[in-house]
């Protein structure tokens, strides 16, 4: 791996660049990755790791990253956990770090073959051990629910959890499922969908009860149709995801980034959404998806997803995601892309990209 940081670059008004060279994909092999900037100037990125918790790996410059361990271990006695503990997403406030994540419940009376649900550990250091701050999940929706994010809105300093609904159990009639049945492919094609709603400021629970922002199309003319539906219309699976949300508030506007296809597969990609409001309406941009996979294109790059942004020192937007390559197989690995929105509102994701890449931070 390939640093250079210069220091020492100074214009006349006294502004220093530091210049990051990295290589995509990074060495590590997360998916669902989360990047937070801590107070302590560091970097922690946190992940599913098909592990029975979480663990972090640290660095001083999005280049170089070093295994801090496990710092939350579920399916314990004492946890409310059983397993698949995945999308983790650490928030620091008033000098705590708070841990979201979604695990199987061990509450299953009716033996559920998905019982996801959301739950919030607590520590003093990024670096763990993260506690669980109650003995069971943040709340019950009655569906399985995975893929926790939160915003701190400034306009009304009020806590939003935004999160998906499994596709479990969940199907949906549209165009698509009947267009997939007269075909004899899929009897039904169940659908996972975006919700959100407020947070008490304890995080014990919520406010309200969830509002629906975002699901796959209903008609096939709709033009979002198309690419989120290559998992059921490439005949691999009757799911149509939408998930991984990650939101965000640039001037009056709040952009929710998500996630379509089956994670598993090459399909896996990004698109956004705008609204004026946190919990919506939202709609689509026609630009997406924003990112996806560039095998078409000569690339190596497929099953990008699950992706959030990250806002440097200098205001200038990163984003990280989880991807494949020929050369790493099915195991998931990150990415680190540039990103932007553009002045006439538009959000675009320079990416995928594979081996070096540079980034300039004026401070």
């Amino acid at each position: 791996l390939t640093v250079a940081i210069a220091l020492c670059l100074w214009s006349c008004n006294q502004t220093k660049t530091t210049e990051i060279t990295y290589t995509n994909p990074l060495p590590v092999a997360f998916g669902d990755p989360y990047i937070l900037a801590a107070s302590d100037g560091k970097y922690y990125m946190y992940g599913t790791s098909g592990e029975n918790g979480f663990r972090v790996y640290s660095s001083d410059n999005l280049a170089n990253w070093k295994d801090e361990g496990l710092v939350y271990q579920g399916a314990t006695p004492e946890s409310w956990t059983v397993d698949c503990f995945w999308a983790p997403e650490v928030y620091e406030r008033n000098g705590k770090y708070y841990l979201w994540f979604s695990a199987n419940w061990k509450h299953n009376p009716t033996n559920e073959g998905e019982n996801f649900r959301i739950g919030v550990a607590v520590s003093d250091k990024p670096t763990g051990p993260f506690k669980e701050m109650s003995n069971g999940p943040v709340f019950d929706p009655g569906y399985p629910i995975i893929d926790a994010n939160l915003l701190f809105d400034d306009a009304n300093g009020k806590v939003y959890l935004y999160y998906s609904r499994c596709c479990y159990k969940h199907p949906v009639e549209s165009e698509v499922a009947n267009w997939a049945k007269e075909k004899g492919w899929f009897d039904e094609v169940e659908e996972s969908w975006i919700y959100g709603v407020e947070l008490k400021p304890d995080y014990s629970g919520i406010i309200g009860e969830p509002v629906m922002l975002l699901r796959p199309p209903v008609t096939m003319d709709d033009p979002q149709t198309e690419w989120e539906s290559r998992s059921v219309t490439s005949k691999e699976v009757n799911r149509r995801w939408t998930e991984g949300s990650f939101i965000f508030k640039e001037g009056n506007t709040y952009y929710m980034m998500y996630s379509a296809n089956y994670f598993g597969g090459a399909n896996y990609a990004v698109g956004y959404a705008t609204s004026n409001k946190p919990l919506g309406p939202f709609q689509k941009s026609p630009d997406n998806p924003v990112l996806q996979k560039n095998v078409e294109s000569g690339g190596t790059v497929t099953g990008t997803g699950h992706n959030m942004m990250l806002m440097l020192p200098d205001n200038q937007m990163i984003t990280s995601y989880h991807g494949r390559t020929q050369n790493t197989g099915n195991e998931r690995v990150v990415f680190i892309d540039k990103m932007e929105i553009q002045d006439d509102g538009k959000l675009v994701i320079h990416g995928p990209t594979t081996g070096e890449q540079k980034i300039e931070i004026k401070e």
